[in-house]
């Protein structure tokens, strides 16, 4: 009896909570963002599930609530593992996403002419391999940063081997999602920078990587047909890949105008418009039942139609409370492998969100990136789970270092 009663005592609401540690406000962000989720991609999909289901409208709100609570217990376990593991496993991961990106290009399910998603057997869930893959960058570029702090600015000793990562993993993402190599790639410097590297080599990169962009803004401009508002027939050597697409996205944010503009911007402009001040009320969206993907990469001009500017503002706010919350932690850690790795995973996560947020309002062109962590779930729901459980196992052991006040209070008196 007294075996089942300490069992029972483990997985008691009372036993988790003394055995969640961390730092308590990122935790109650991530319970705020998943409730905001739960809200928005019900109402989202409220239309889709009705026309679907046969007026089931509650589908896609149990598929959610399952994420949201499997998300939920990835964060815990995450937590709960010493940080320093993720360093030793850093290497395994980033070498083993690097013929998963190339398995995906060639082998992995198409849509719209990029190979993003392969799925895996027996439990038949698709996921985005760039996901694993910027995890493992990250991991592996936050375990070389510290360890080479004392030749951390020197460009062969230093740089290079920091670089052939970032350059591997985004050159592979980059065919089948340029916009999230840019963001890896963005992601990657800021961190790079925070880690002392030479501010001369990183601004090398980085004029490196405007000379393709700028490129791709001449091809914009030079195969637009400003008369008819449309592009112009390209020659075969820019037909192959997504390279039309890419072309295509430049010139819709260039130039197009308010009723040339592409179908879903003109939607989500709509959505903002209507959503005024205060917006029109939880579940009152009615560009749900026009705007394309509302439940992924348009939430955010769902979220503006119901809640208004103050309902945006409140979601912005969040992101940067987690954001300031993940530097305190940076600061705080003692060990640089866990402050890199809190930052680049933190950075990553609020870097996306931001650029969903500003492609949702038009300043932006149009991208494939969700909300992290209220877009409707997916394999990109559970890896930023499982980040920000890495955050939070960062947190619990400064926690653990620092000493529990709590704690010490209670053997004093």
């Amino acid at each position: 009896m007294s075996n089942l009663a300490n069992i029972s005592s483990r997985f008691s609401a009372e036993g988790l909570r003394d055995k969640t540690r961390g730092d308590k406000v990122i935790w109650a962000l991530v319970v705020v963002l998943s409730l905001v989720s739960l809200l928005v991609v019900y109402s989202a999909t409220n239309s889709l599930a009705y026309k679907l289901y046969k007026g089931n409208t509650f589908v896609y709100l149990f598929k959610q609530i399952a994420f949201v609570t499997l998300g939920i217990f990835i964060i815990y376990f995450a937590h709960r593992i010493n940080y320093t593991f993720y360093s030793r496993f850093a290497k395994i991961l980033f070498l083993l996403s690097i013929p998963l990106l190339i398995y995906t290009l060639k082998f992995g399910t198409n849509l719209n002419e990029a190979n993003r998603w392969i799925k895996l057997p027996v439990i038949n869930l698709t996921f985005q391999t760039s996901d694993l893959a910027k995890l493992g960058l990250f991991m592996f570029l936050s375990r070389l940063l510290s360890k080479k702090q004392d030749v951390i600015k020197e460009f062969k000793k230093g740089f290079v081997p920091m670089m052939i990562p970032v350059v591997i993993i985004c050159m592979l993402i980059a065919p089948a999602n340029l916009s999230t190599a840019l963001l890896t790639g963005a992601t990657s410097m800021l961190l790079l920078f925070i880690g002392r590297v030479s501010t001369r080599h990183i601004l090398l990169v980085v004029a490196t990587a405007v000379i393709p962009l700028i490129f791709l803004i001449v091809l914009a401009k030079t195969y637009y047909n400003k008369e008819e508002g449309k592009m112009k027939e390209l020659p075969t050597v820019l037909s192959a890949g997504r390279v039309p697409t890419w072309i295509k996205r430049v010139q819709d944010f260039m130039y197009a105008k308010n009723d040339e503009s592409p179908y879903q911007v003109q939607q989500a402009k709509i959505a903002v418009a209507k959503g005024g001040v205060l917006g029109l009320g939880p579940g009152n969206s009615q560009q749900r039942n026009f705007l394309p993907h509302p439940y992924s990469d348009f939430i955010y001009a769902i979220i503006i139609e119901e809640y208004g500017l103050l309902g945006a503002a409140f979601i912005i706010f969040i992101y940067l409370v987690f954001l300031y919350r993940s530097i305190l932690l940076f600061r705080k850690c003692p060990y640089a492998f866990g402050a890199f790795l809190a930052l680049a995973l933190s950075f990553t996560l609020v870097i996306q969100a931001m650029t969903n947020m500003a492609v949702n309002v038009g300043l932006f062109p149009v991208t494939g990136v969700t909300l992290p962590l209220v877009s409707m779930g997916g394999s990109s729901f559970l890896f930023t789970c499982f980040s920000i459980g890495i955050i939070l196992s960062v947190a619990r052991n400064v926690e653990e270092l620092e000493g529990d006040p709590n704690r010490k209070n209670e053997e004093l008196a």
